[in-house]
């Protein structure tokens, strides 16, 4: 029984890991839903400053993105030879660092656009329209190779993990941003739709995270992408034709798009 009490010790910490992810996700849930409140526009919602923006923005990756990434911090914990307590942590501390680049990415293109068109991106211009349009490019992106491979890459991240093998802490780090761009290259095109269908409501927030979640976890891989392609082209077209009729969106009143 002694030989076996340093497995059974190893199995509780990844648990007690796993609960504290999801834990903080649970917070960010909360704190998310609290700032966000009243905050929704719909579409192309203003993004604020970029400070603020990237602030919220990472709380949000982390409400909607733990829950499904535990499992391979857990794994990584498992694999890892490291005795710092902190490795996991630095793990999804660059995972979110990651998501805070494509995050900034986003910012700078929205924010760059409306510069750019100013009114023409308006919801009375072609607001709703561009809107429309980036829901059939992310239906589209669902069903191509490099979501499959991305995807692939999430599920299954073991062999990810042992064939990119930092140690030390700035290894930690640097393994967690990587986990974290095959996430982005993963779930990008959803998070496109996020910012389509409003990114400060916590309604179509949830609704994505689900999907990521559900794409991540169940098993039937290429079944799933294409429920939420024909889901988000579902969304796209309610967008083109009939958006008042779309339950839970909010319409603009004539905002500039992501203005800064």
């Amino acid at each position: 029984m002694t030989e076996l009490a340093p497995a059974y010790a190893a199995v509780r910490a990844r648990l007690g890991l796993v609960v504290a992810l999801v834990v903080t996700a649970a917070l960010g849930w909360v704190w998310a839903a609290r700032e966000m409140q009243g905050m929704d526009a719909g579409p192309w919602t203003s993004l604020g400053s970029v400070g603020w923006f990237l602030g919220i923005w990472v709380v949000m990756m982390a409400a909607m993105m733990f829950p499904s990434v535990a499992p391979t911090i857990a794994l990584y914990t498992r694999v890892t030879k490291e005795a710092s307590p902190l490795a996991p942590w630095l793990f999804a501390g660059g995972y979110l660092l990651s998501w805070a680049g494509a995050g900034l990415v986003a910012y700078l293109v929205g924010v760059g656009a409306a510069a750019v068109f100013g009114d023409t991106l308006s919801w009375d211009h072609a607001g709703g329209a561009v809107a429309a349009a980036t829901l059939f490019v992310a239906a589209a992106y669902e069903v191509t190779p490099l979501k499959n491979v991305c995807l692939s890459k999430c599920r299954s991240p073991l062999g990810a993990l042992l064939g990119s093998w930092r140690g030390g802490r700035t290894g930690a780090l640097r393994m967690g941003a990587r986990n974290g761009a095959w996430c982005v290259g993963c779930c990008w095109a959803l998070m496109a739709s996020l910012f389509a269908l409003g990114v400060m409501s916590v309604t179509w927030m949830a609704l994505v995270a689900v999907i990521i979640a559900v794409e991540k976890t169940l098993p039937w891989r290429r079944g799933l992408t294409y429920a939420t392609a024909a889901l988000l082209l579902g969304l796209g077209v309610f967008l083109a034709i009939a958006p008042h009729a779309l339950p839970g969106l909010t319409i603009p009143s004539g905002q500039l798009m992501m203005k800064g």
